[in-house]
């Protein structure tokens, strides 16, 4: 069973929300920091990305991690943010459209994830963990957020929606998309051990988005444990918490640099020879998924390549409907063209390949190929939020990006402090 905990959050004073949150560190360049930070002096990306505010420093020196520090103070100093001084978890509302998303941010335990109460479904690449367990630790603060889901038996979310209060939230701001992210506050002792309650039935929780942050937090307690300095809030992290149905998955994109040993003429061959292969005609490429040509009776890979000017569907039967991972079509493409194809065996570190993430439009791969900057492009299906969970139960991992989730959320309108 699970445990989860209210937390003083430091968060932006109301009217200062829109100009201070971010988006999260891992979706910009440096110099796509530089330009946020030109036009918004005061964005959180000065904390995340702190390299920005460095010109010619190495990102991974600890001038870098101690600027983050010294950047994240001075938006407390300055009362653009505050601590809040009794306990609370936060609503957290995404108005995207015509969806609304809503979940809750709270702590949870280094321990459950330790004890794969906080399941995972992909493994995390050092250089990344390192980088944010000595930001975690040097700004003694979780400054992003871990993205968990759960079951909900049916009552769950109900209860967390009748929470929403009335009237103006606590913060609001709205992202490069015009996307509307809103807080509130919830701090009704009454409310937090009925939440709590309600979550001890929880079996499990289930990390969609930030691997790397959840893993780095437990670093950092591992770290502080060991040389004596432990505390109750280093020995947790910061979460937002979502229904598993109230949540989106898009597929991940590939381009490939080249082709290999191959042209565009004979990698068609070869293509046919592994899937049937029909030509797909013109497509909406302002939307980000292409629906398939036909519906099957039977489980079917499907695939969309654009190659040489052309998209085309690529379709083989699912050879073992019961091996969940298997019958991604992500492996099969990594196995019959990635690997068999074009050598590319380490889909985690091979520069010849490249993933665009899924809620972009497919104009984008289309141009990329075009350009002549890649050779191919694959457009894929979304992925079952349900598959996620059952690989994340199995104790298996997903292939490298297989999964884009939305909600995408902000950063800097909550923050944990460790101490």
């Amino acid at each position: 069973m699970v445990k989860i905990y209210p937390f003083k959050a430091v968060r932006p004073v109301r009217e200062e929300a829109g100009n201070i949150a971010s988006v999260p560190y891992d979706v910009v360049s440096t110099e796509e920091a530089k330009e946020i930070i030109e036009i918004q002096p005061n964005s959180f990306m000065r904390v995340i990305r702190s390299e920005a505010t460095l010109p010619g420093v190495d990102p991974a020196s600890p001038e870098v991690y101690d600027t983050a520090s010294k950047n994240l103070n001075s938006l407390i100093e300055k009362g653009l943010l505050m601590q809040d001084t009794e306990p609370g978890i936060y609503l957290y509302r995404i108005k995207q459209g015509g969806n609304i998303y809503l979940g809750f941010v709270s702590c949870v335990s280094v321990g459950d994830y330790r004890a794969d109460l906080i399941k995972k479904h992909e493994h995390t690449r050092y250089d990344k963990e390192e980088d944010r367990t000595k930001h975690i630790d040097t700004t003694n603060a979780n400054t992003g957020l871990v993205v968990l889901l759960y079951r909900d038996s049916g009552d769950i979310y109900s209860y967390v929606n009748s929470l929403v209060p009335e009237g103006t939230p606590d913060a609001v701001a709205r992202d490069g998309s015009g996307v509307v992210h809103e807080l509130f506050r919830i701090s009704d002792p009454r409310i937090l051990t009925e939440l709590e309650e309600i979550f001890s039935g929880v079996d499990s929780l289930y990390i969609a988005d930030g691997h790397h942050r959840a893993k780095s937090s437990v670093n950092v307690a591992e770290k502080r444990e060991s040389e004596g300095r432990m505390t109750s809030e280093s020995d947790r992290f910061m979460a937002v918490i979502f229904a598993e149905d109230r949540v989106k998955i898009h597929g991940y994109s590939r381009l490939v640099t080249d082709l290999g040993k191959y042209n565009p003429e004979t990698f068609m061959a070869e293509i046919k020879t592994r899937f049937e292969v029909k030509e797909y005609g013109e497509i909406d490429d302002t939307v980000f998924r292409i629906p398939p040509l036909k519906d099957f009776k039977i489980p079917i890979h499907t695939i969309h390549m654009y190659l040489a000017g052309k998209w085309y569907e690529l379709s083989a039967p699912v050879k073992n409907p019961e091996d969940v991972i298997a019958s991604l079509d992500v492996s099969v493409l990594q196995k019959e063209v990635m690997e068999d194809m074009l050598g590319i065996t380490d889909p985690r570190k091979d520069p010849r390949l490249q993933y665009l993430g899924g809620a972009r439009p497919l104009a984008d791969l289309k141009v990329r190929v075009d350009s002549g900057a890649f050779a191919v492009a694959f457009s894929l299906q979304p992925v079952k939020v349900e598959s996620v969970l059952s690989v994340a139960d199995e104790g298996n991992v997903m292939p490298p990006k297989s999964t884009w989730f939305e909600p995408k959320l902000l950063s800097g309108l909550v923050i944990h402090t460790l101490e």
